[in-house]
């Protein structure tokens, strides 16, 4: 039996997320309609489930089959069958004992907000318009203050059972001349919700309702209610897995 890693980017706008679900449309359930229709039935295994409207440049799939895989033609055949939202970036057959979840040592999120009175067609459904002018600094000094191993409780919704304790490793802010203020966030991996919900305190600092140290008392307070909520999706991207 061949273990197989695709890469994949997707567009998140019309799905509810990656994982299947019940009468709804998931990039699982077109992903391995497409795989079945060439190589038979499959049971995909994903590095980092996506929510609804979320969107990846990087996602990482794994899977095993008994069937010969010539890698070539079927990413083309998955091309075919899944363009224009889904792309298959790579394909390539890996040691039995690679999975696209538990061996990944790091994941990356960017998250853009057009920071401008005008909205921008193009960017409608990959950035969240943010009107109100935005302190990139106060955000990226905030930001800092979430670095390293930490009990991110607050900025997660809860799972039963699942620690909340995540090792931060990157958070920058970046400004480009379209008006887009970009994060860049990288961790060992994300609980749910917790890059989203990081963008939304972070707003509310680069336009002053808060100040950069309320980043820190929210972390400590370890409680979901201490927090402001969730930027929308659209503007969260999964960029990279590292292995």
């Amino acid at each position: 039996m061949g273990n197989y890693r695709l890469d994949l980017a997707y567009d998140g706008t019309d799905f509810h997320g990656y994982a299947t679900q019940p009468n709804v449309r998931t990039v699982q359930d077109d992903l391995e309609a497409a795989l079945e229709r060439v190589i038979g039935p499959v049971v995909t295994v994903v590095a980092g489930r996506t929510d609804r409207g979320v969107h990846a440049a990087g996602q990482v799939v794994s899977f095993h089959t008994d069937y010969e895989i010539d890698c070539p033609r079927l990413q083309r055949s998955l091309n075919t069958q899944l363009r224009p939202a889904v792309a298959a970036l790579s394909l390539t057959q890996v040691a039995d004992d690679f999975h696209a979840r538990f061996s990944a040592t790091g994941r990356a999120y960017r998250y853009r907000v057009l920071n401008r009175e005008a909205p921008d067609p193009f960017l409608a459904t990959t950035s969240y318009h943010y009107r109100t002018p935005l302190d990139l600094s106060a955000m990226h000094e905030a930001g800092q203050m979430l670095l390293g191993i930490r009990d991110f409780a607050s900025f997660c919704r809860a799972a039963p059972g699942r620690s909340t304790e995540r090792d931060l490793r990157v958070v920058e802010w970046e400004a480009h001349p379209t008006g887009v203020k970009e994060l860049y966030i990288a961790a060992s991996s994300f609980c749910h919700q917790m890059v989203r919900s990081i963008v939304a305190v972070s707003l509310d600092i680069g336009r002053g309702k808060l100040p950069p140290n309320a980043m820190g008392e929210i972390l400590e307070a370890r409680h979901r209610s201490s927090s402001v909520g969730a930027a929308p999706a659209r503007g969260l991207t999964l960029v990279a897995v590292e292995y």
